[in-house]
C-alpha cells in the first residue's frame, strides 16, 4: 500500500534533516546535494503527489514507467533521471523524456544513445555507472573501462558526460560502504583532472535510503532515496 502525502512529507524531512547533518559533519554545504526520490513501482498519482513536496528530481528503473509518468505530467515540471538498466532497443523512449541518463555502462550503449539524441536533435546528458565492487551480479562498467568510455565519449557531438553513478556492495552506512564510496569520488576526481572537452563533470550520484550519509561524506551530490520516501516497494506491478 502506497504511503499517503503527509508520510511521504515526513520521510522528506527526515532526509533532508539528515543530508543536512551530513553535510555539516564534512564541512559541506546540504544545498550543495540533490535528492532523487526514487519511484519506481509508485503509481503516477502518488508520484505527482511526490512531486508537489521538497524534492528536487526523480530516479525511475523501468522505461515504461519513465513514459507513463513523464507523459502524464506526474513530475510536475521537475527533472527526472533513468537509473535503471538501459536496454538499446528502449533508448528511443528514454532520450528526451530522462535529463540524465546514469545507468550508462558500455560503449554499445553509449553509441545507441548518441545516434538516438541525433535523430532527435538533442545533447543528452548522462553518467557514467561503475561496477565499484566488481559484483558479478550487478550492472555497471568494470573500472577499468572508464577511461575507454570517456575517449569514446568525447568524439560524440550529442553526448555530454555529466558525472559518475555507482551502487556499492554494502547499503549501509558502514566503513565498507564508505571505502567504495571513496573509491568513486577519487576516480571522479581523476576525471576532473584530464580535462575532457565534452564533459561537464557535475555529478556523483552515490547514495541509497540506508547509505546516503555516508556517500554525501565522500562527497555525493545527488543522493537516490526511494524506501525512505515512499515506504517497502511493491514489486507485484513490476
Amino acid at each position: 500500500m502506497a504511503y499517503d502525502k503527509a508520510k511521504m512529507a515526513e520521510g522528506i524531512a527526515q532526509v533532508r534533516e539528515n543530508i543536512e547533518k551530513a553535510a555539516l559533519s564534512a564541512g559541506r554545504k546540504p544545498q550543495d546535494i540533490l535528492l532523487c526520490a526514487v519511484c519506481k513501482t509508485q503509481p503516477t498519482e502518488t508520484v505527482r503527489e511526490s512531486a508537489e513536496l521538497d524534492v528536487d528530481l526523480f530516479g525511475e528503473n523501468h522505461m515504461q514507467e519513465l513514459v507513463a509518468n513523464f507523459d502524464g505530467g506526474a513530475y510536475l515540471g521537475r527533472p527526472v533521471h533513468f537509473i535503471g538498466h538501459l536496454q538499446t532497443n528502449k533508448v528511443k523512449k528514454v532520450v528526451g523524456r530522462a535529463n540524465i541518463i546514469e545507468s550508462v555502462d558500455s560503449l554499445h550503449l553509449l553509441e545507441a544513445i548518441e545516434k538516438e539524441a541525433f535523430k532527435q536533435g538533442t545533447i543528452q546528458d548522462i553518467l557514467f555507472e561503475l561496477n565499484i565492487g566488481a559484483e558479478e551480479t550487478k550492472t555497471g562498467a568494470p573500472v577499468d573501462a572508464l577511461w575507454s568510455l570517456f575517449e569514446s565519449a568525447e568524439g560524440m557531438k550529442n553526448i555530454r558526460v555529466r558525472g559518475l553513478m555507482a551502487i556499492p556492495p554494502a547499503f549501509d552506512n558502514s566503513d565498507e560502504s564508505r571505502r567504495h564510496f571513496e573509491a568513486l569520488r577519487k576516480l571522479f576526481e581523476k576525471a576532473k583532472e584530464r580535462s575532457y572537452q565534452n564533459a561537464l563533470l557535475d555529478t556523483l550520484s552515490m547514495g541509497m535510503s540506508a547509505s546516503f550519509e555516508a556517500a554525501i561524506k565522500e562527497g555525493s551530490t545527488l543522493v537516490r532515496i526511494g524506501t525512505a520516501i515512499y515506504g517497502p516497494r511493491n514489486y507485484t506491478k513490476v
